[in-house]
């Protein structure tokens, strides 16, 4: 009796497997940032004066082969818009994949744990009252208020966490609470305030992209790119919080220590997101579930995922804001809450609880 000369090892289909699903991932990645510079085009080439996409590439790639009304307009207007669409899609992405990842909670995100209306208020005592909480950067008051407040709650929520007794579900219905709270104190702002400050106040909170400029795209941008390391830092970390706190401490992970640095990061990403555009909410709850959806929890994959389906997500609510009414550019929170509430019914009434 012979037996086969050339067996097949058992862990040589494992490997091959494995291999296929990191090329799939790769591949999906690919495909998502070919359509957000697709989508990123298309954004260049929508507004008062349209462009054809071919228009487009060659004033991006061939500035002297352009018009000087079309650079002009591509460079200087629409191109801080489409990239801060970028830049602030990614920011509240990774932030609400970040705290769902830390939380264990699929409805976590900076909208719904209230850092976003604590920004709001931040940016409302500004337009409303003239309150400056940061006297030196008086020229960024309304930016900076919003930061200051986003902070304060990210660490009043963490302060609070740290009590004895304290769970996570307690984490995320102090969130909530701060929702209500400072929507509270937002309906008092406006209740005092002049029609002109409400009106300003009111288009704030409604977010909008079309006052980005290079400077305020450089700080975000640059605090993007200083976190986004940090954060793929505690990849292996992060990626074993999701099995709970008690198997993460077994394989070395300080669950509360690692909580509180990924808190510190998000809310500073979430921070200069909503400061510079105002409040746009659910990109931080529908872009990271797409994501966990295609890619898995794996952070190698889940993280840049996360980050460019956020992107793609603002850049497409971008080019809807401007085709939906021609002619009018409605303000892009209304279009990403048009999109996300549904998602977010969806998430609410399809939750399994064996998944979180």
């Amino acid at each position: 009796m012979t037996s086969d000369p050339s067996p097949v090892p058992g862990n040589a289909t494992g490997r091959g497997f494995y291999r296929a699903l990191v090329l799939r991932r790769q591949m999906l990645l690919a495909g998502l940032a070919l359509a957000l510079l697709f989508s990123v085009c298309v954004d260049l080439a929508l507004g008062p004066a349209n462009y054809t996409l071919a228009e487009v590439l060659s004033a991006l790639f061939l500035p002297d082969s352009a018009t000087a009304q079309a650079r002009v307009i591509l460079w200087e207007i629409r191109m801080p818009v489409a990239l801060m669409a970028i830049v602030v899609g990614a920011s509240l992405s990774v932030a609400g994949a970040q705290m769902q990842t830390i939380l264990s909670n699929p409805l976590a995100s900076p909208f719904t744990l209230g850092i976003s209306a604590g920004a709001s208020f931040g940016a409302a005592l500004a337009l409303a009252f003239g309150v400056v909480l940061f006297p030196p950067a008086v020229d960024y008051v309304i930016p900076v208020n919003a930061f200051i407040m986003a902070m304060i709650t990210s660490f009043m929520i963490h302060a609070l966490s740290m009590r004895r007794g304290v769970t996570i579900e307690t984490i995320v219905l102090l969130g909530i609470a701060m929702v209500f709270i400072f929507n509270s104190l937002m309906a008092l702002i406006q209740f005092f305030a002049s029609q002109q400050a409400v009106s300003a106040v009111v288009f704030w909170t409604m977010g909008s992209l079309t006052k980005a400029t290079w400077p305020k795209l450089w700080i975000a941008s640059t605090v993007l790119a200083l976190v986004l390391p940090l954060l793929a830092r505690h990849g292996w970390a992060l990626t074993a919080m999701r099995l709970g706190d008690a198997k993460a401490r077994s394989m070395g992970v300080d669950p509360k220590r690692l909580r509180l640095e990924v808190l510190v990061l998000v809310s500073l990403l979430a921070a200069i997101a909503v400061a510079f555009v105002g409040t746009i909410g659910f990109i931080g709850l529908v872009g990271p579930h797409i994501a966990r959806m295609l890619l898995g929890e794996d952070q190698r994959f889940f993280l840049p995922g996360s980050a460019i389906c956020g992107a793609l997500i603002l850049s497409v609510g971008s080019v809807l804001s401007k085709i939906i009414i021609p002619g009018t550019i409605i303000p892009i929170g209304i279009v990403t809450s048009l999109v996300g509430i549904p998602f977010f019914l969806f998430l609410i009434l399809n939750r399994k609880a064996s998944t979180w």
